[in-house]
């Protein structure tokens, strides 16, 4: 069995839930507690002891991520009873990763249950309408109810969603090419691609997204475009560029190249402690479900972010019921104009989805934190061709989401999915390294991902003299920049390729 290399990096995702202690490898201990996390299997101790056996192939006492694929591929066998509750283990778990019932409403097709929560919905519905609800443009539809499938049914002509990506990211699409009257099939299905493409270019994954899709109002696609439309808007202003006063959340020993690392979501929760710390308090949040359900760590965060005399309390802190005390902090929230996405019972019950939604417009609509002198740093723009490079790659579906171009690709692996995207089945997995990188020796593995992923451009024929892994992982942005700009243009000639009416290759003169 061949695997693909979308299949290849779902089993990553289960190889690392696996690895409890995340050193890369899986030893006996965490093996048996993977299995015996399904009720249909148990195994002992000296049963994943000799398991392991039969996977290490190099004999080292654990299970590389390359061992855990051999099994899986079935170019080696792993026998007896053991053997088939892990293969079962990784089933079940990879299942896991596709199917989220988080509401109540589900639909089936096929062998695959597709759920969203009515929750989530209720809070899309509430942003789109305050987005949106002056646009003379939708004026017939808005405001969308937030009971049954109204949400749907106002996306089947693909207006309402291009506004929306336009509002995320301000002019994205030429309203003039909005088909908005007469809206025979035809010209819905225009304003859909016309959607899709647009997604993809401020970085959504609309992989599996068709027109029909949206024609025919399908609930959970809708809803997860509508979300990583949200999402990118909610993120866009969180950047060095805009807030120079992210500054102030470095820690000590760090640099402005550490911060970048961050994914927006680190930042919001250091940008969170931060007001905790300088509140006094001993809480530090580290995720947007448990440590935000009792409410004290949003009341002191509203109190420090609100501006004088908005009238925030801290009466909630005295409030025993956990539900009222949730309603106390949207009234807070309210106070100051960021009471969006949360009802109390997601405070309580930790949606961290929403939850996460709610901290990015709170820090977007009031950060709070001391201005900086631009001569302390330097803040380097974006250019307009980098821009379109970091969204093309996110609109593959690379992960992680690319968010600093240079920074992200310098470990190589963005590189070495780009070239399997683009040319599938190039890859040789055993040639990857993956983290968690090591202190010793963690940077000569992503220098030889880099040193791959320039190998796989000469096998391709790009252009690449003078081009090295360390010229990548130096963050060199010109030889950078060429090995990009190859693959996107490689891309675009596959995609002329499959539309012309031969199939043979486009030139560039053509």
């Amino acid at each position: 069995m061949s695997l693909s290399y979308e299949e290849k990096q779902e089993l990553k995702k289960v190889f690392d839930s696996f690895d409890v202690n995340h050193d890369g490898h899986l030893d006996a201990q965490e093996l048996a507690k993977a299995v015996n996390a399904h009720e249909e299997h148990k195994i002992t101790g000296v049963e994943a002891r000799d398991l392991i056996k039969q996977i290490d192939a190099n004999k080292d006492g654990q299970v590389s991520f390359p061992e855990f694929l051999e099994i899986v591929e079935g170019n080696r066998k792993a026998a007896g009873k053991a053997g088939a509750a892990f293969l079962d283990a990784v089933r079940k778990t990879q299942a896991g990763t596709h199917v989220q019932k988080v509401g109540a409403y589900s639909a089936t097709g096929g062998d695959t249950a597709h759920s969203y929560s009515e929750e989530e919905k209720i809070a899309f519905v509430d942003w789109v309408n305050d987005c949106l609800g002056q646009d003379p443009d939708l004026a017939g539809r808005m405001p969308i109810k937030a009971e049954g499938e109204g949400l749907f049914q106002a996306c089947t002509d693909g207006i309402l969603l291009c506004k929306l990506i336009n509002e995320a990211m301000p002019d994205t699409i030429d309203e003039r090419v909005i088909n908005k009257k007469g809206l025979s099939l035809f010209k819905k299905s225009e304003n859909h691609v016309l959607c899709i493409n647009s997604a993809k270019a401020i970085g959504c994954n609309v992989v599996n997204i068709g027109p029909n899709d949206l024609t025919e109002g399908r609930p959970y696609l809708i809803m997860g475009l509508i979300w990583q439309i949200i999402k990118i808007g909610l993120f866009a202003r969180i950047n060095l560029s805009s807030h120079p006063e992210l500054y102030r959340l470095l820690e000590e020993g760090e640099s402005i190249d550490d911060l970048l690392k961050l994914p927006i979501e680190e930042i919001l929760l250091r940008w969170f402690n931060h007001h905790l710390k300088n509140a006094g308090s001993p809480r530090r949040v580290k995720n947007f479900h448990n440590d935000i359900k009792d409410s004290e760590c949003y009341t002191i965060l509203l109190k420090q972010i609100a501006p004088k005399g908005s009238g925030v309390d801290t009466r909630a802190l005295a409030e025993p019921n956990m539900d009222k005390r949730a309603g106390l902090v949207l009234g807070n929230a309210d106070k100051i104009g960021c009471k969006k996405f949360l009802k109390p019972r997601d405070i309580v019950t930790g949606n961290a989805k929403l939850n996460l939604a709610f901290v990015a417009n709170l820090f977007n609509m009031h950060p709070s934190l001391e201005p900086v002198d631009n001569s302390e740093f330097e803040i380097i723009e974006e250019t307009r061709e980098e821009k379109s490079m970091r969204n093309w790659m996110n609109s593959l579906g690379v992960d992680p989401f690319v968010k600093y171009l240079y920074e992200d690709l310098r470990d190589g692996l963005i590189l070495i999915q780009l070239f399997e995207k683009v040319y599938p089945g190039i890859v040789d997995q055993k040639r990857v390294n993956y983290p968690p990188w090591k202190a010793m020796g963690g940077e000569m593995k992503k220098i030889e991902n880099c040193n791959y992923a320039v190998a796989l451009a000469k096998q391709v024929g790009f252009s690449v003299v003078g081009i090295d892994g360390k010229n990548v992982y130096d963050k060199n942005k010109m030889l950078t920049l060429s090995v990009v700009w190859q693959l996107m243009r490689a891309y675009v000639l596959e995609i002329l390729r499959k539309l012309s009416q031969d199939g043979k290759p486009i030139s560039e003169a053509q």
